[in-house]
């Protein structure tokens, strides 16, 4: 029997550790065990006001926060029935596409590429692609901010719209950005092919929202690959969550069948035809084929979201008029859930709020819960096909796996501590 511990390796935002256990082939034992501590947001929530929650979950995430804040403030406006105007959705588009480059970029070109390139970092491999990398990224930044007020944790986004308008001639001068950085986006689909990754299928529910009207962000249905096609009203009575002793970070399931992915895979899979052109074109050049079974095309996913998001982020500056990006409402009590893609998948918030406008009870359903016990049964299929392999090759194969779910543990500490042991 063999054990084999590889320490905190980078690389994923949070700290988790796998423990698997194998005899031949077969797995004896494999545990994701995600310990970071609790955080208690929900219970947090409660007795405070309707308007503070859009502040207070923002800071779930230092990554996700602009999701966290609209699926926070479509819950809230669901409940006292708020119907925002055309304008308002246009700038929550724009600033959830900000959102979702800036934590693509991050983890595509800081987190993954490591992998792909067989080196510690990107700096010892290409300094001027980071640099262009790192442009890329601020691009997504700085749209987050022309909207939100700053590029972390905005502040202008509030119940019935926004606090302030942004200018047009600055959302204008960002297209040019925008531009250059959609040719480094194209320019990388070769980093990111398929001849690049492992070489496996897994058959599995996957799990987004869709729209008939755009490519699924802020608002959908939720659908999946199985049949799955419900209302974000109904998340609760099809999907159930399960606490297991291993992790703190409680288990998804469609209820009767079993997990589920959510992410950039599955949004592509399920809406590919919805993404522009140039995005289209860039998957035809990759070497995966869409509708895919590898969980390792999330990269690819990512990428291709990125240009078709730029490409519609220049369409939506366009089409912005200055104009009334708020509108009033009335204090009721109820409850209502409201989901949108977060970059690493659907993030569910359901609040209940009393006549006196405090939360009553709040229920938030991030990605990674979602993809949890996905991930660990990926791994349970993986891992015999790399049974063969030395234990310090399985371990970083198993990471690199985890890794491509991007999850988000915790914005704290970056690390998975891996333990192999084979019998």
């Amino acid at each position: 029997m063999k054990t084999v511990r590889i320490g905190y390796l980078t690389r994923v935002e949070g700290k988790a550790e796998l423990d698997l256990t194998i005899d031949g082939e077969e797995v004896k034992d494999l545990k994701l065990k995600i310990y970071e501590e609790p955080r208690f947001f929900e219970a947090l929530l409660i007795g405070r006001s309707f308007e503070e929650a859009v502040e207070l979950t923002s800071r779930i995430c230092g990554i996700c926060y602009v999701t966290h804040q609209l699926s926070s403030v479509r819950a809230v406006e669901k409940v006292l029935g708020v119907e925002v105007n055309d304008r308002i959705r246009l700038l929550r588009r724009l600033i959830a596409i900000g959102g979702i480059i800036s934590s693509h970029c991050l983890h595509l070109y800081l987190l993954a590429l490591p992998d792909v390139l067989g080196l510690p970092d990107v700096f010892t491999a290409d300094p001027k692609l980071l640099v262009k990398a790192l442009r890329l990224k601020a691009v997504g930044d700085k749209l987050v901010e022309l909207i939100g007020g700053r590029g972390v944790h905005p502040v202008s986004i509030v119940v019935g719209g926004f606090t302030y308008t942004p200018p047009k001639d600055k959302l204008m001068e960002l297209a040019q950005s925008l531009k250059e950085a959609k040719k480094t986006a194209v320019e990388s689909v070769p980093l990111f092919s398929a001849d690049k990754f492992p070489k496996f299928e897994v058959d599995c529910e996957r799990v987004a929202l869709s729209n008939p009207e755009e490519y699924a962000i802020n608002e959908g249905r939720v659908k999946s690959n199985k049949g799955l096609d419900i209302s974000e009203d109904e998340f609760r009575a099809f999907i159930e969550e399960t606490q297991v002793p291993h992790s703190t970070a409680k288990h998804s399931k469609v209820k009767g069948r079993g997990s589920y992915m959510v992410g950039p895979l599955s949004r592509v899979n399920l809406n590919f035809s919805q993404l522009s052109d140039d995005a289209r074109e860039a998957a035809e050049a990759s070497g995966f084929k869409f509708p895919s079974s590898n969980p390792f095309a999330a990269n690819m996913a990512r990428l291709l979201e990125v240009i078709s998001l730029i490409d519609e982020a220049l369409e939506l500056i366009d089409a912005y008029r200055e104009g009334p990006v708020r509108v009033p409402f009335q204090v009721k009590g109820g409850s209502a859930g409201a989901i949108t893609e977060a970059p690493r998948g659907m993030n569910y918030h359901w609040y209940s709020i009393g006549d006196d406008g405090l939360i009553k009870a709040a229920d938030i359903s991030p990605p990674t819960c979602q993809n949890a016990r996905r991930v660990e049964d990926d791994l349970r299929e993986y891992v015999p096909t790399i049974a063969h392999l030395s234990e310090k090759e399985i371990a970083s194969r198993c990471a690199m796996l985890i890794r491509a779910y991007d999850p988000c543990i915790s914005c704290a500490v970056h690390s998975i501590e891996v333990k192999v042991k084979k019998l």
